[in-house]
């Protein structure tokens, strides 16, 4: 397939910004604009441009490698001519060169096509030996260099590249006496390496055999065809002889390489010296000869080079060679001068490897950690240290050497750390430590490949250095209290390992014997409460030492409680009885019966605190009245409740017994017989709720606003919330001016308002509480748990079933926020037929139960709208079972929402009426969808958040009486009225008497109020009530004759929606019908108000 044309080549500029956008840190998505030119084809034909200025050529070479490789194998052509027609002495071509031959190590892979791939490559490394085919060449040595670099790249790419070359290869390295010779011998090293892989010595034909000059070039056979596994014959003669004349060449100048060289050298010498070591053994010896010298080497990468051939050839090198070795190796351990690494690395190969083991332990002396040694280095010194020690314990064990070597290695090596003593506890000196305490044991008692445990046991128990250790670690729990939980985590650690129990039980035992008769009673001593609980846990430890301890603690705690010391009393007392339970768990009864009885007794007589003395009382009934084994049984039942410090004893809240678990059946019944419900009725039965996407800002059209829009004023860095993103209004950030003086008096009534509105974003929001009662029937409730106490009348309190500690938890889908659990202490069960049905009165409340418990559910709304509230329930019962499931789902409906708009703390208490009055009319301003005050924001409390107004107007036609209008909005409405208009309406909502404080627009003086009122009305008589039907309440022509059909008055409703909503009625009453106009700013709202209404009147 023919290469399609080149397209047009970029400008300098065009150049600069691709370099620009590959070179960013941003996302990719920059360079993304670029990806479907030929950029790699770009690149380099733009590299001869004399346009192109000279600065931008390296860049364009550094896109290539970093971004453009590996290549498209049709690109590899104009990658050979541009590196073909590049000026020699240009001083760019050594860069070229090397990413032409990156790009074709990296597009090609063995097989080869013949077609395409092959003669690209041929030409390419025909250049390359054209280039290095001239030895000893002094101007161009650097060239020659680089070039011998390529073909090696090449070769390691394609295996067997150069194999049937190896002679020429092998002639020009031997030729080769300038400082480009080690690129030379690398070279012949590495395709000596894949002839040996390929197989080629098995071959009668000679690997060095030389049929022509090594130009022109041609791809090997074996790269064109399928790979196939190279023959395990053994070598012919004449390639043994002729392998071995290239080792000999290889291993003659090692001189001449840098350390990265020779480490590369040593590790090809080692493979092809092991393929041939079976027919010719004196390659080792030779081996030695030349690269044994590089142990007084300096350099880290040339004793690792020497490392590598102790390894693979360990015959050749005698007991003198690892000596020297090993000392050179702990020696660059101790050079400062050193990296880290270095040092890290040299005391890892001391210990890692196999051939210096036996050297260790007289090297001792080297392993000491310096005061100024890094941390790490410390820790891997007292490792060596650790060996050592357990080496040296271990012969004297078998009868060997004085002990004051030992002790005197690890207090040494402990010294350089010795910090630990005062650090606190989680201090990294501290682990080092201990970690060094724990290899000794490790090493003493190595972990064997089978789970038994060590058979040596019984003699290392009294070796010196575990005697010592115990010795260090009782010290260390005597004087330094802060490392007691330490100690106690170690015993832990030795305690869980199979192989180490008996080593941490000894410890143990120790600590019985040694540290206990020295620590005084106090309250200092609750620091060694970890150990004591170990102690005590542990059945191969007499509990007589640590009984009596705690006996004279409980005697101390006594003699100086006081006021001030009430929570320490308890705290350490409890402790104290949690170690005794932990005596009870896990030891013979008949062994510490006596002294331990005697220590609950003067608990249950003496200690001050209440809860430890029963307690106490508790665990000496068990001791003195449950066997033994059943005891011990009965205390190991049960786990640790959730909520309980670990750091106390665990033991202190076991549980004595776990009841089955009841029936799920019995458990989804719940609801049946246990309910919550609400006190007060909702007017209207809610089955919905309107849910809305939450689009973003970006992705709704131009110009669109949510009703109420959350804006945030910028805060400082400081002030910057973490919490939620704030959702910002859709038009431009300019607030609107409004200049007329009506306008301006309307903002400065809004701006004083909501900065007495909460911002739930930043504070805690505006909640609604649902008052209700929680009861269940006792009947049912006895029938599914099985309750053995009969049911009677009311009378018979004492025989009815009761629940404790009951939590009732709530969850909600709806925007309710996180809403609280409440908690019953105790309730009793409503007995049969007592009549106690919750029925609502007139003034909302329930009659009062003793069999009733009142709970309030407290909700943090996010949005007004209706839910539904999911009810679960969890409780004991009087036989200890735990119920647990679901109840009858609360709802909340949109009424549940409603609440009185806030009042400026500056308001006085007569002015509050017209405050809501001029309110209501800034409100019901600003809800039109006319005016401009939408593109108002306002702060919010705090003077964080902001809210922008964007209302919405609709109608409501509601065919009811004035009578029944009346009736509804007195008993639902009455405390959220605003105004009353109307001198007829305003006379019967006076004469009634339910609503009051706010404003009346009719004088009551005037005497047209009197004659078209339906209650006639005058300040010098009674009133005088007038006999009307029910039905009668109407406006004729007979009675109002002045009056049209909706002219008795206007009502005005304001409700606060809470997190900052808003619900405005206008009610023009009329003699048939009353006409509702609403505005509010939360639209979505209107979807529950038009049934609010009509169940209103219903």
């Amino acid at each position: 397939m023919d290469r399609p044309p080149p397209a047009a080549s970029l400008s300098p500029q065009e150049w600069e910004q691709l370099l620009d956008d590959f070179a960013s840190s941003s996302p990719t998505s920059r360079r993304y604009r670029w990806l479907h030119l030929p950029l790699l084809d770009l690149a380099v034909s733009s590299l001869p441009r004399r346009d192109l200025p000279s600065h931008l050529k390296p860049l364009l070479l550094s896109l290539v490698d970093d971004h453009l490789l590996p290549p498209s194998p049709r690109s590899l052509p104009l990658l050979l001519n541009t590196l073909l027609s590049f000026p020699a002495d240009h001083p760019l071509r050594d860069h070229l060169l090397t990413t032409v031959v990156s790009a074709f190590a990296s597009a090609l892979a063995a097989p080869v096509s013949r077609d395409h791939d092959a003669p690209p490559l041929a030409a390419l490394a025909d250049a390359l030996l054209v280039a290095a085919n001239r030895p000893n060449h002094a101007p161009d040595r650097a060239a020659r260099a680089l070039a011998c670099d390529a073909l090696r790249a090449l070769d390691a790419a394609l295996p067997g590249l150069l194999a049937d070359a190896l002679g020429h290869l092998y002639a020009l390295a031997a030729a080769e006496r300038s400082p480009a010779a080690q690129s030379y011998l690398l070279l012949l090293a590495s395709a000596a390496r894949h002839a040996v892989r390929l197989g080629r010595l098995a071959s009668t034909a000679s690997i060095l055999a030389v049929a022509g000059p090594p130009t022109p070039f041609s791809v090997p056979a074996h790269l064109l065809s399928a790979p196939q596994h190279a023959s395990a014959a053994p070598p012919s003669e004449v390639n043994l002889r002729d392998i071995r004349k290239v080792l000999a060449l290889l291993m003659d100048r090692p001189q001449v390489l840098t350390p990265a060289a020779a480490m590369e050298m040593t590790s090809i010498l080692a493979e092809i010296a092991s393929a041939v070591l079976e027919w010719a053994p004196a390659i080792a010896a030779h081996i030695k000869v030349q690269f044994g010298g590089m142990a007084y080497s300096s350099s880290p990468m040339l004793l690792h080079s020497l490392l590598v051939l102790f390894v693979q050839f360990p015959d050749a090198f005698g007991a003198q060679d690892e000596r020297t070795m090993a000392s050179r190796l702990a020696l660059a351990a101790r050079e400062a001068h050193r990296p880290l690494p270095v040092r890290l690395l040299a005391l890892h190969w001391l210990l890692g490897t196999g051939r210096f083991t036996n050297l260790v332990p007289g090297l001792a002396r080297w392993f000491y950690p310096s005061i100024f040694d890094p941390l790490a280095l410390k820790a891997k010194k007292l490792d060596c240290l650790a060996y050592v020690t357990a080496g040296i314990d271990g012969e004297k064990a078998a009868g060997g050497r004085d002990s004051e070597q030992l002790t005197g290695l690890l207090d040494d090596g402990l010294s350089c750390v010795s910090a630990f003593r005062w650090l606190p506890a989680r201090s990294t000196e501290t682990g080092v430590a201990f970690r060094a305490l724990h290899k000794v044991f490790v090493g003493t008692a190595p972990h064997s490949t089978d789970d038994t445990r060590c058979g040596g046991a019984g003699e290392l128990l009294n070796s010196t250095i575990f005697l010592h250790v115990q010795a260090i670690l009782v010290e260390m729990a005597s004087d330094h209290r802060g490392l007691v939980p330490v100690i106690s985590e170690f015993t832990n650690r030795l305690l869980a390992c199979n192989l180490h129990q008996w080593a941490g039980e000894q410890l143990l035992r120790t600590l019985d014997e040694r540290l206990l008769p020295r620590l005084e009673p106090g309250y200092q001593l609750a620091s060694y409460y970890p150990l004591f609980e170990k102690i005590a846990q542990n059945e191969t430890v007499p509990q007589l030492r640590l009984i009596e301890l705690l006996t004279k603690q409980m005697v101390s705690l006594t003699k100086d409680h006081g006021p001030d010391t009430e929570l320490k009393s308890w705290s350490q007392g409890s402790k104290v009885v949690g170690i005794c339970r932990v005596m009870l768990k896990h030891h013979h009864s008949s062994h510490i019966f006596l002294p331990l009885s005697h220590l609950l007794v003067l608990t249950i007589e003496s200690f001050p605190d209440l809860e430890v003395r029963d307690h106490a009382r508790i665990c000496l009934r068990m001791l003195s009245c449950v066997p033994g084994k059943k005891l011990r049984h009965l205390m190991g039942v049960g786990d640790q409740p959730s909520g309980v410090s670990p750091s106390l004893p665990g033991s202190l809240f076991d549980i004595p017994s776990q009841r089955p678990a009841q029936d799920s059946k019995s458990m989804t019944d719940l609801a049946s017989y246990i309910h919550l419900e609400r006190i007060v009725p909702l007017v209207v039965k809610q089955s919905w709720a309107l849910t809305l996407p939450n689009f973003s800002v970006q992705s709704r059209p131009s110009g669109y606003i949510l009703s109420i829009q959350e804006v945030s004023s910028t805060p400082s860095e400081q002030e910057k919330p973490t919490g939620p993103t704030i959702e910002r209004i859709g038009y431009t950030q300019e607030t609107l001016r409004v200049m007329d003086a009506k306008g301006a008096e309307t903002l400065q009534i809004l701006r004083r308002y909501f900065a007495c509105v909460p911002d739930y974003l930043h504070s805690s929001g505006l909640k609604i509480r649902i008052p209700c009662t929680f009861r269940f029937d006792s009947e049912p409730f006895k029938h599914v748990w099985g309750s053995d106490l009969p049911v009677s009348g009311s009378d018979g309190a004492d025989e009815l079933p009761a629940l404790y500690a009951v939590v009732i938890a709530f969850s909600s889908s709806a925007q309710f926020g996180k809403i609280p659990s409440c908690h019953v202490p105790f309730i009793l069960g409503e007995p049969p037929g007592s009549g106690m049905d919750i029925i609502p009165v007139d003034n909302q409340n329930r009659e009062e139960s003793s069999y009733c418990a009142s709970v309030v559910i407290e909700l943090e709304p996010r949005e007004p709208s209706p839910g539904l509230i999911d009810v679960s329930v969890a409780a004991n019962t009087e036989n200890c079972q735990v119920l647990s499931g679901s109840l009858k789902p609360i709802t909340v409906g949109i009424e549940d929402m409603f609440m009185k708009a806030s009042v400026p703390p500056d308001t006085p208490k007569e002015g509050v009426a017209m405050y809501y009055q001029d309110l209501f009319h800034a409100l019901w301003e600003a809800c039109d969808s006319s005016s401009n005050i939408g593109r108002e924001t306002f702060l919010l409390g705090r003077g964080k958040g902001s809210a922008a107004i964007n209302g919405t107007r609709s109608v409501k036609l509601m065919e009811v009486t004035p009578k029944v209008l009346i009736g509804a909005v007195e008993r639902y409405l009455a405390s959220f009225l605003v105004s009353v208009a109307g001198d007829s309406l305003v006379t019967i909502l006076r004469r009634n008497g339910v609503i009051k404080n706010i404003v009346w627009e009719a004088s009551v003086s005037d005497a047209s109020v009197g004659a078209d009122a339906l209650v006639p009305y005058s300040p010098d008589s009674n009133l005088q009530l007038q006999l009307i039907d029910d039905d009668d309440i109407r406006v004729g022509s007979g009675r109002y004759g002045s009056e049209n059909k909706r002219d008795m008055g206007c009502m005005q409703v304001m409700i606060f929606l809470p997190p900052r909503y808003h619900l405005l009625f206008s009610m023009e009453v009329g003699c048939a019908s009353t006409l509702v106009r609403i505005r509010t700013d939360h639209w979505p709202c209107l979807a529950y108000v038009d049934e609010y209404l009509e169940a209103l009147i219903s």
